[in-house]
């Protein structure tokens, strides 16, 4: 039988399944709205109650040469007669050379279905007014019998906005024949429908009464071409790499970076400097000293050792007390004990047995203290930062 958990370990689960319920609540309190949700644009992009993505799709189930536009207006084919252009509830107004790059695109033979109550900024020709208009979605009969009204006698929208004049060339279709909401009028070789709102175009607005029937009338017959269907007046912008995709040139690129890894590796190698390798020693220092303490040792040389120490106290002793070299080690030892406290005893008798045995070999344990006791005295003086001198 497995043994039961033990009190620490059923608080650390018990905490661990706490954590994660919390972290659980504050992702879906705070977490963005999804794709799901109505942002209120009706983008191609949008699976929301307000999006559009729904007729874009269908237009693809179609066979319908459509594609989402998400550059500037004056990029558009003029010698595409019977493109259409969708322009749904844009959200961005046109600058002035885009305004007239849409109406050339309309003269030279293209077609726009336009929705909302920005139209006045994109065409001179439109008035439109929201006062009178309702915030509900009502039903609105037609007023013409004509292809654009074909199959759907009513249509379901929801009008921010309403037409407030009728120019020559424009066609009231539904609404009220003082206020429509639903407009088509020629411009050049090419035509303008208006919608006072893309409810028949959105993902739940199409299932309504006629709208489906609405929006193929005005986006189908006058598809000879293609079918833009804009994002750039939704902030969808092109960059430049998203048109060099499009293209040939992303291979080029990737040729040419693959040629210019290959010049830099055959040439830079000859253009960096030249520089020498550092030669590396075969002997280091102490290695150096290994080898010398072994050579003395093999020759039973214990007598230099002692006459370098030897040699070197006396070296320090005289710089330090300012004496002459050829002082006796006596008088050395008397100039030590009354100006830097020396022990003259033992300073005396290691300077005697040493500088009697600097030409003796002794005994290499002997010899070893003796050198000891040298250099420890020579550190003492170097060490010596005050001297206690006496007149």
């Amino acid at each position: 039988m497995p043994s039961a958990l033990a009190p620490a370990d059923r608080k650390l689960l018990a905490g661990a399944a706490g954590l994660a319920l919390i972290l659980l609540a504050l992702s879906v309190v705070f977490a963005p709205p999804g794709e799901q949700d109505s942002s209120g644009v009706p983008s191609s992009y949008s699976s929301g109650s307000g999006g559009a993505r729904a007729a874009y799709l269908l237009l693809e189930q179609m066979n319908v040469p459509v594609e989402r536009w998400e550059e500037s207006p004056s990029a558009l084919p003029l010698e595409e007669s019977g493109a259409v252009l969708i322009l749904a509830d844009p959200n961005l107004y046109a600058t002035e050379e885009e305004r007239k790059s849409l109406t050339k695109f309309v003269n030279s033979g293209g077609h726009v279905l336009f929705t909302g109550s920005s139209v006045g900024e994109f065409f001179s020709e439109a008035a439109v007014s929201g006062e009178g208009a309702g915030r509900k979605w009502a039903e609105f009969p037609a007023l013409l019998p004509v292809r654009w009204t074909q199959g759907a006698r009513t249509v379901t929208l929801e009008p921010r906005c309403v037409w407030t004049k009728l120019d020559a060339g424009q066609l009231a279709l539904y609404g009220q024949a003082l206020a429509p909401s639903v407009i088509h009028w020629s411009l050049g070789k090419g035509q303008v429908i208006w919608w006072a709102s893309a409810t028949p175009l959105t993902n739940a607005g199409i299932e309504q009464t006629g709208n489906l029937r609405l929006f193929l009338n005005s986006v189908l017959p006058a598809a000879n071409g293609r079918v833009y269907w804009d994002e750039y007046f939704h902030g969808e912008r092109a960059s430049l790499w998203s048109y060099v995709e499009k293209t040939a040139i992303k291979w080029g690129l990737v040729q040419l970076g693959v040629l210019t890894g290959f010049v830099l590796f055959a040439f830079s190698r000859r253009w960096g400097p030249i520089a020498s390798p550092r030669p590396i020693s075969r002997l280091s220092p102490l290695e150096f000293v290994d080898t010398l303490g072994g050579l003395y040792q093999r020759a039973g040389a214990t007598a230099v050792p002692v006459r370098v120490s030897y040699r070197n106290l006396r070296l320090k002793l005289l710089e330090r007390l300012g004496l002459q070299a050829d002082i006796s080690d006596p008088e050395l030892v008397r100039n030590a004990s009354d100006r830097l406290w020396f022990d003259a005893a033992a300073l005396a008798g290691t300077l005697d047995k040493a500088g009697l045995n600097q030409s003796v070999n002794l005994r290499p344990a002997e010899a070893l203290g003796l050198v000891k006791d040298l250099e420890n005295m020579a550190d003492r003086l170097r060490t010596q930062q005050h001297p206690a001198e006496k007149d």
